[in-house]
């Protein structure tokens, strides 16, 4: 049998040799790793390991100086629930002046703050912005506001040529002056024109398989609109695949179906709402697929697999997309809503409606007995307006109000408050225009008679933490926070 000995495996390397080994793994390597045996759990599960991840992160910090914990990975885990939860008085902050006009769109894309006013889009780099490098870029294409932004992923456009691109993406506006504008590295690589009035939307991803896919565009004139993203060939309308008619007033909102890439749903202003499968033909009366009303004016709009999400009136109705039947509903909530958020890993949903927002398991909900909400996001100032939620956290803001709310999302608990002008500190009057976030990192644009701001806050290396009653508006002191297995460092 001596013959039939086995090669070295991997566990019969030493501990300090695998832990070395480890250490040129990512998080989600790790993770995989705990998964497989209890000899490599208990070495992704080493102080070591976690150690070099906590210094690669938070390189001015030790674990041991934060608080006594039972090993370093709870205190990696802690922390990163902490700044994704904005738990801090002092992120790092800096203010980006503009025009005194009201901020339309506002997004960050990475390491791209991206908003626009009016028909400008202005393009900031955080690194260059925060380094004093480089001017704020400004696009100025457009005649008339900007309705619409959207990020596309630049692999599934010609203008993709090697792996280094593989993370970039072109973004796609829209615009009151009937065009379309794909953009790229501060230029526009194409205009799509077509509708015969202003663009109000676009598609939230792209349909489609394969080198194939198309993006689509909804506009006053009341069509669906289907572009390619081939930029080989003619420029102008060949670049327009199909117009679906069929909605009798402006298209508000649209979504692409989760469980299938050729279905998307379009929604007019009268809350009418038209499936149409993309891939069945270029006759738009065969493209629509299936039919539904939801009453009260359209607020929001998002497909989860074969579930819609619709926001209308007083309440969200879960659609099948497979039968267009009605699943479920959340309770009413008058007067009316004027924004939701879903975040369908964890069976939440959050509306906003006058003066507060609401948290809710949509796992509780019947047709026979009344719905509680899983919390109260009350202390707003006008209509909540603006909703961002993700695994850590929920941020909630009106235009009325100075201030910006955040809350955890599991339990509804307040984190903090944010001031939206941070120049009028706790006495500011100035409500908020526009709100983005990502991960640890907010950016709200607000204006005044004078100018607009961009502030953008970073949460990742701040170090003093929000305590109870610490300012007027009445942040709160959590408890110790429960540490998920889960490693993931973002939303």
């Amino acid at each position: 049998m001596a013959g039939m000995a086995s090669g070295t495996k991997i566990t019969d390397m030493g501990m300090d040799s695998l832990i070395h080994c480890a250490s040129f793994l990512n998080l989600q390597d790790i993770s995989n790793l705990s998964l497989t045996c209890k000899y490599l759990n208990s070495l992704a599960y080493s102080d070591s390991i976690w150690r070099s991840f906590f210094r690669q992160r938070w390189p001015q910090q030790e674990p041991s100086s934060i608080s006594e914990r039972s090993s370093v990975r709870e205190a990696y885990i802690t922390r990163n629930f902490d700044v994704q939860q904005f738990k801090f008085v002092d992120p790092f902050a800096a203010d980006i002046l503009t025009d005194a006009k009201p901020f339309d769109n506002l997004f960050i894309n990475k390491n791209d703050i991206v908003f626009s006013q009016g028909p400008a889009i202005n393009i900031m780099k955080i690194d260059s912005f925060l380094k004093r490098r480089e001017p704020l870029l400004t696009l100025r294409d457009h005649s008339a506001r900007v309705s619409c932004m959207r990020f596309y992923s630049l692999d599934e456009t010609s203008l993709f040529r090697s792996e280094t691109q593989r993370n970039e993406k072109v973004l796609v506006t829209s615009s009151y002056d009937h065009s379309i504008r794909l953009w790229w590295k501060g230029n526009c690589q194409r205009c799509f024109r077509g509708h015969s009035g202003p663009v109000t939307t676009l598609s939230d991803k792209l349909l489609g398989e394969g080198s194939g896919k198309v993006f689509a565009s909804g506009g006053d004139d009341g069509t669906v609109r289907l572009w390619s993203l081939n930029l080989n060939g003619k420029r102008g309308q060949h670049a327009l695949r199909a117009t679906l008619y069929g909605h009798g007033k402006p298209l508000v909102l649209m979504s692409v179906a989760g469980h299938k890439s050729s279905l998307l749903v379009s929604m007019s202003k009268d809350s009418k709402l038209r499936l149409w499968d993309t891939a069945t033909s270029s006759s738009s009366s065969s493209c629509c697929v299936g039919m539904t009303s939801i009453p009260g004016a359209p607020v929001g709009l998002k497909c989860h697999e074969s579930l819609l999400f619709v926001a209308a009136g007083s309440s969200v109705v879960a659609i099948d997309l497979r039968t267009m039947k009605k699943v479920f509903s959340t309770p009413y909530y008058p007067p009316s809503l004027f924004s939701f958020e879903i975040l369908p890993s964890k069976s939440l949903i959050c509306t906003g409606g006058m003066n507060s927002a609401m948290l809710w398991d949509m796992r509780t909900f019947s047709e026979t007995v009344k719905t509680k909400p899983l919390g109260l996001l009350d202390g707003h100032i006008g209509p909540v307006k603006f909703l961002h939620m993700d695994r850590y956290k929920v941020v909630s803001g009106s235009p009325e109000d100075p201030f910006v709310n955040v809350w955890e999302s599991d339990t509804g608990r307040q984190t903090n408050i944010l001031a939206c002008n941070p120049t009028g500190g706790l006495h500011s009057t100035t409500g908020g225009s526009a709100i983005a976030v990502n991960g640890c990192e907010i950016v709200t644009g607000s204006c005044t008679e004078g100018q607009g701001i961009i502030h953008y806050r970073n949460f990742n290396y701040a170090t003093s933490q929000v305590l109870a009653e610490e300012n007027e508006g009445g942040s709160k002191f959590w408890g110790p926070q429960h540490c998920s297995d889960s490693y993931e460092s973002d939303s």
